[in-house]
């Protein structure tokens, strides 16, 4: 049985443990480049000890943003500070991951605390791209249904933004087909009803997602981990569910991706969702035993015991921590010291560390190794 604190390997990384920093939107950009408050945030999570620090949603076109404010990796003049936050995590030992998005229907909207539902043109914002032309809500922009022009085109947005995540030293790559944007507009039929081979079918409706994961694979080197974040459930009766995640997560698996992020919900402004402590574990334990596929788990994870348990029990291989890492940069330190597991911590920190404590090796130590086990 694995824990907690037992490192993960994918593909030609290894993460030093199973607890990973997940996708969060942080509203603080412009034009789509990463900020000295993104090298802040990412870079105080990794130091905390966590094995794996992820960036938020990163939009692959300026379109593709959920709000103005979004980062993203449209133009290779984003490279550079995306490169720099990246060679920090690496000093701290962790591997940096990169979410790869698209909003869809839910793209052009005010970031919290400046305003509610669609952004106006004369504000900055913009016509939105979905499957359908049904908006997500009443105040949320009207998409334009996609022709299969622009498919291709966001499909090759993905591989290009890939092909620079791999230019900016990334470890992992994920793409983004949860919570109601673009991809998983077309995957559920509560926001899908094209007529064409991107409608209908499951095979119709995942075709998108399969364009898109094929795409980044071949852009993202080979020795690298490919992940995908899915919802896996509308959390409503007649959208999608989790055997279509299942089944999807079957395809996916043939296609290269490495590990199935499993979230779920927001494709639908007033699901009933049972929100609660591991209420989304459920989802990862069954594509990890029916897909025979790594997965990770997100929501209400807070406490030690209760990520280690979800390891030690084969419910999932990565916990993602999300709100709990906000409250507490520093919880994969605090959760060894409690747990009484062995771990490292920074040499500028060492003197509050526990007794016995070490002190993390420097990245460029060659016996460390960028994202080795401690």
């Amino acid at each position: 049985m694995s824990n907690l604190f037992d490192p993960l390997t994918l593909r030609g990384v290894t993460l030093r443990n199973r607890i990973a920093v997940s996708p969060m939107c942080q509203y603080s950009s412009t034009d789509g480049y990463a900020t000295d408050w993104h090298l802040v945030h990412l870079g105080s999570r990794a130091a905390g000890g966590a094995a794996l620090v992820m960036t938020e949603a990163t939009a692959v076109l300026p379109e593709a943003r959920i709000s103005p404010q979004d980062i993203g990796i449209w133009d290779d003049g984003h490279i550079e500070m995306l490169s720099r936050i990246v060679h920090f995590i690496h000093q701290q030992g962790a591997l940096a991951g990169i979410q790869l998005a698209h909003a869809g229907r839910k793209a052009s909207t005010y970031a919290p605390g400046k305003g509610q539902g669609a952004v106006p043109e004369i504000e900055g914002g913009w016509q939105v791209d979905g499957p359908s032309a049904d908006p997500f809500s009443d105040d949320y922009p009207r998409p334009r249904p996609l022709t299969l022009e622009g498919i291709r085109s966001i499909t090759e947005a993905f591989a290009q933004a890939a092909r620079r995540a791999g230019q900016a030293g990334f470890d992992v790559v994920e793409v983004h087909a949860a919570h109601g944007y673009l991809i998983h507009e077309f995957l559920s039929p509560f926001s899908n009803h094209r007529q064409d081979e991107y409608g209908g079918s499951f095979e119709n409706r995942t075709r998108l997602t399969r364009d898109v994961v094929e795409a980044v694979r071949e852009a993202w080197p080979e020795h690298l981990p490919l992940f995908i974040r899915i919802s896996a459930t509308d959390w409503e009766e007649g959208g999608w569910d989790p055997g279509q995640s299942v089944e999807l997560a079957r395809h996916v698996k043939t296609l290269g991706v490495d590990l199935v992020d499993c979230s779920s919900g927001g494709n639908l402004p007033h699901a009933s969702i049972p929100a609660g402590p591991g209420y989304q574990t459920p989802f990862a334990e069954r594509i990890r035993r029916e897909a025979e596929l790594p997965a990770g788990t997100v929501g209400f994870i807070t406490a030690p015991a209760q990520a280690d348990h979800i390891i030690r029990t084969g419910q999932a291989d990565l916990v993602l921590l999300a709100r709990e890492m906000l409250r507490d940069p520093y919880w994969p330190l605090r959760a060894a010291r409690e747990m009484g597991y062995p771990t490292t911590w920074p040499v500028q920190y060492l003197r509050a560390a526990p007794h016995g404590s070490k002190a993390r090796p420097p990245v460029d130590d060659p016996e460390a190794g960028s994202g080795a086990a401690s």
